[in-house]
């Protein structure tokens, strides 16, 4: 897919959002006095979550269980409410050492619980359900995403190898409550995704300033969630791990800018991927002062990247393998280097 042409007037008016829709969603966020850290409504779900997410995969990255325990419970006690995690996430440890933090003191009740299915068909969707419960010691899980819809015969294998078919039952049987897919690749493929015959909750996508103009989710993809109902997830603010991710190291953005813009844009959380307590500081604190970008800050941002976004050099995911998952490469048949 070509990068898009056109005004930058016009594209700004585009990654708006559907206007009063996107406007609306930032505006009734819950302020920071009384949540510690601003809150959104999640798509159709009427569930709040703040709007910094704490990665999964980065806060179990370490080799010091105790350490991520203690980065879960200090994000929770500064107001992050919003978990994400994933089947594959380091063979399955991220989900136990979650599940172990939030089992403690009643945690679980106040935490959003997301993680992610692997798989495609209704066997394998069924048996990574009943291990993430396992590992995350709960009986219901809160968001279950189909993870890395990636390549373009994904949606299709979701639908005609049982994979949504295992989704509904699970939710009937109240094993998940709401249910949407991530991916990292094409608006194409999410395209594709959100025109099956089904009502998703939720869509996790990449959200930063380089996407503006390099096969865009923002452009494409944010406007039809919201006319549907979709819920919002960023990740990728950065381009990469937190605070060194490749927009940040290369294209001479800093942290605040890009985290800013990304809670600018209408999502309902951002996950960022922390794996110690001094990120967690300094990225609870943009939360905690956040103030959206006006249409000239956006616009004035937007202009400085425009020349280097245009071609994906920052944006690697959208274009290669390299940043697929091992074990959603080996399921196509791709090599990989080592497992997930």
């Amino acid at each position: 897919m070509m990068q898009h042409s056109g005004s930058r007037r016009e594209f700004l008016t585009g990654i708006a959002g559907c206007g009063v829709l996107a406007e609306g969603l930032i505006a009734r966020a819950a302020p920071a006095s009384a949540t510690g850290i601003p809150q959104r409504m999640l798509g159709r779900t009427g569930v709040r979550v703040s709007i910094l997410g704490l990665g999964g995969w980065h806060f179990a990255a370490g080799k010091d269980e105790n350490e991520a325990i203690r980065l879960v419970h200090a994000a929770m006690d500064e107001g992050v409410n919003f978990f994400d995690n994933s089947w594959d996430y380091h063979g399955g440890r991220s989900e136990e050492w979650m599940g172990k933090a939030l089992a403690m003191d009643g945690r679980r009740q106040r935490a959003f619980l997301m993680t992610k299915n692997c798989e495609r068909d209704y066997q394998g969707s069924m048996k990574n359900l009943e291990d993430s419960l396992r590992r995350l010691r709960t009986d219901y899980i809160d968001l279950w995403q189909f993870h890395e819809i990636v390549y373009d015969n994904d949606p299709d294998w979701v639908f005609e190898k049982g994979g949504i078919r295992a989704a509904i039952e699970a939710r009937k049987q109240g094993k998940v409550r709401f249910i949407g897919f991530t991916g990292h690749k094409d608006p194409r493929i999410h395209l594709k995704m959100l025109s099956k015959p089904f009502d998703w909750d939720t869509a996790q996508m990449p959200v930063n300033p380089m996407d503006a103009w390099y096969r865009s989710f923002q452009r494409e993809v944010i406007p039809v969630c919201l006319k549907k109902k979709v819920g919002v997830i960023g990740m990728k603010g950065l381009g990469g791990s937190y605070p060194q991710g490749i927009i940040v190291a290369r294209a001479g953005l800093s942290v605040a800018e890009c985290l800013r813009y990304a809670w600018s844009q209408p999502i309902s959380v951002q996950v960022v991927g922390i794996t110690n307590m001094q990120q967690l500081r300094e990225v609870v604190e943009l939360a905690r002062d956040f103030r959206p970008m006006t249409r000239q800050e956006q616009q004035a941002l937007l202009d400085r990247v425009r020349e280097v976004a245009g071609d994906g050099r920052f944006e690697l995911f959208k274009s290669t393998q390299a940043f697929d998952g091992g074990h959603h490469r080996r399921q196509h048949g791709f090599e990989t280097r080592s497992p997930a």
